[in-house]
């Protein structure tokens, strides 16, 4: 992305490195709010938008999609969840930040959306899932809740071992024991994730038209196995036909990552009985709906609030599900449905929506946030991932411009790094411990004719165009022996961790429910802290209970209860038309 050179007399909110003269700057009246929707583990070409066949229900994303640009060919930058969300969140490939695997730490110095927005004058704002090791914020500036999976090194995968099966990979448990329920851990985590988001909603819309706007990323742990869901969302799929994955694949003719993959998720020389097979994915449907319902409530908070003509709105996700297909469950594949997510940005008013068929990364999402609220991108500092804004303004949804994207994978299942190209139609699959992969997606969407040894000359061309760009790209050998320096450290880091006291670094929210002050005066940079920063969610001595209670209702009213302007002053003050 073109950037302007950095002046000297930049304002703090940009890239020069003067300290802060206030809360914020006074620049960002009009910009937009974001609210960034990343689910867990759903695959694009399951979704009604991408797929109008699908038997699963979503009628709020469809709603989104209807009003959004849309990304038909959106990939992962890693099929795994720690590895995806730690590119999606920088602009970067694994390999440019050590994200391997579910134990890989993310290094405090590298920027991330959030870093970059709070620079803007953003309030930047996390609740939910993130699954980061170690440091928890990363350029957040909140967040809601903790994380669901661990912050530590326990899940470091181990290629000195390859045949060795880590207790806690994934197993054929989700897949058994899928069906209906009344709590699960994922529910109370989610309930939790929509409980703060939707407060924090509803905070916002009380806050002066001056106060910084804000980028709050809600995400979501479902549909992630395990593969259940309460039954209101089982139930919606009774005496519907939930079908059967359309491609099985003999274990004896998967390719050797795939077999891989098969023993590391206990399936080896096994299959699943067909009545678990359905169950599984009735499970995933609902919890997919699930998904729906909560995109829907934050959507209904927006439009009841008056903020969603200025909220940017995105919808993703870190990786698909195979979901039974080709014999294959869960990710950590390149198969479309592990590798592809969604990919759809609302912006009310402003872009028209359409269908973008170019292929793109969840790395392209940081710069297009910074190019959508006019913001500055450090060009002097790595980053892979690539504005997707000149895409929204074309004015025809045509193969232009960039259509290359890149996959890195590290984590379980593989031996040797495992990479991907997706050029126009092909796609390349290549790892120094396998033979090649190569599909033309156009001729070929199901992914079930291996081109490599194919004699048309236009496909030969691909190949070896395709050969030499991984070639350029990767030094293999070097990737391997980083990867195996990395997990022996964090091994033994581990192992000597777990021992004597432990120290855990999974994250604890802020909520003092003692203080009603949202920031501190030890953390407002010297700045007064005036009534508008009081939390009104308790009732305390520090503020005038009418203060408080006129404060805390939205819409503002007058002292008759006749309701005010939405950008009115609230309180006592507004109550009297001061």
């Amino acid at each position: 992305m073109e950037s302007p050179e950095i002046a000297p007399s930049t304002p703090p909110s940009s890239l020069d490195n003067s300290p802060p003269t206030g809360l914020w700057p006074d620049t960002n009246a009009g910009k937009p709010n974001i609210l960034f929707i990343l689910a867990d583990q759903i695959s694009a070409p399951l979704l009604r938008p991408h797929n109008p066949a699908s038997p699963i229900k979503t009628p709020h994303i469809d709603s989104l999609a209807a009003k959004s640009v849309v990304f038909e060919s959106a990939y992962c930058a890693s099929p795994l969840c720690a590895p995806s969300r730690s590119s999606l969140v920088t602009g970067q490939l694994p390999t440019k930040i050590g994200a391997w695997d579910n134990a890989s730490p993310l290094g405090v110095d590298v920027p991330t959306y959030a870093h970059y927005l709070r620079r803007e004058g953003y309030e930047t704002v996390l609740a939910g899932k993130m699954h980061f090791i170690g440091e928890q914020l990363h350029g957040f500036e909140e967040r809601l809740t903790s994380d669901i999976y661990p912050g530590d090194l326990g899940w470091s995968v181990n290629w000195d071992q390859p045949d060795r099966r880590l207790e806690w990979y994934h197993n054929t448990a989700s897949i058994l024991q899928a069906g209906p329920c009344i709590r699960s851990n994922q529910l109370d985590f989610d309930e939790e994730v929509m409980f703060k988001s939707t407060r924090y909603l509803y905070s916002a819309a009380r806050r002066k038209p001056t106060d910084r706007p804000f980028c709050l990323t809600v995400s979501l742990t479902h549909p992630h196995d395990p593969y259940t869901i309460h039954k209101k969302y089982w139930d919606r799929y009774e005496n519907e036909e939930i079908p059967l994955p359309e491609i099985d694949i003999p274990q004896e003719e998967q390719d050797p990552h795939s077999k891989r993959l098969l023993h590391v998720c206990e399936l080896a020389d096994k299959k699943p009985p067909v009545e678990a097979v359905r169950r599984a994915r009735r499970a995933y449907f609902g919890a997919v709906s699930y998904v729906d319902d909560n995109v829907g409530k934050l959507m209904e908070v927006l439009e009841e609030c008056g903020m969603a003509e200025n909220t940017i709105v995105v919808f993703s996700a870190d990786h698909g599900d195979m979901l039974g297909e080709r014999g294959l469950w869960y990710k950590m594949s390149w198969f479309e449905g592990s590798a592809r997510v969604p990919l759809m940005i609302s912006y009310a008013n402003k872009y028209n929506p359409k269908v973008i068929s170019n292929n793109v990364s969840s790395m392209d999402i940081l710069p297009t946030f910074l190019d959508l609220v006019g913001g500055v991108i450090d060009d002097r500092l790595p980053l892979d991932g690539k504005s997707l804004l000149p895409l929204i303004q074309a004015r025809n949804p045509i193969r232009t411009g960039n259509d290359t994207v890149y996959g890195e994978y590290a984590g379980e299942g593989t031996i040797s790094p495992l990479m991907m190209i997706r050029h126009g139609p092909w796609k390349l699959v290549i790892c120094p411990a396998d033979p090649p992969q190569l599909y033309n997606l156009e001729s070929d969407p199901k992914e079930l004719r291996n081109l490599t040894t194919s004699q048309d000359p236009n496909t030969i061309a691909a190949f070896a165009s395709l050969q030499a760009e991984a070639s350029k790209r990767w030094d293999f050998e070097r990737i391997h022996e980083d990867v195996l320096r990395s997990q022996r450290s964090r091994r033994l880091c581990w192992d000597a961790l777990t021992r004597g006291r432990f120290e855990s670094w999974d994250y604890q929210p802020r909520n003092d429910a003692r203080e009603s002050c949202v920031f501190p005066p030890k953390q407002a940079h010297a700045c007064e802290v005036s009534a508008d920063d009081f939390d009104d969610r308790y009732i305390r001595s520090k503020v005038p209970l009418d203060e408080l209670e006129l404060r805390a209702r939205y819409p503002p009213v007058d002292a008759m209860g006749k309701e005010l302007p939405r950008a009115k002053s609230k309180g006592v003050a507004g109550a009297n038309n001061q």
